[in-house]
């Protein structure tokens, strides 16, 4: 049986993980744009790093949410099927995040 996760590389996410990831998105990409405009606008540098910073803090927000879905719906999964291999591609994702 093939799963709807991530041995297609694709994902059918549920209505709620779905609008909870681009409400995310969508503040993220507010948070751009008005750094953006504080850029234009010649804001005080220690002003616009704050503001990067809580960029930074919901981008990784983001992540924590998103992996966490992955590892409860695909590397479960594919773990339960026996597709051992997504280890190895979680711990690869890991180390990516953890730079």
């Amino acid at each position: 049986m093939k799963n709807n996760c991530c041995t297609t590389k694709t994902k059918l996410r549920s209505n709620e993980e779905y609008k909870s990831l681009i409400n995310r998105l969508n503040r993220i990409e507010g948070q751009v744009r008005g750094v953006k405009n504080m850029v234009e606008n010649s804001a005080y540098c220690p002003d616009i790093l704050i503001q990067v910073s809580a960029i930074n803090a919901a981008l990784n927000a983001f992540n924590k949410e998103l992996l966490a879905n992955h590892i409860k719906t695909c590397v479960y999964e594919d773990i339960k099927a026996g597709n051992n291999q997504t280890i190895d591609e979680l711990v690869e994702v890991l180390k990516k995040l953890m730079k």
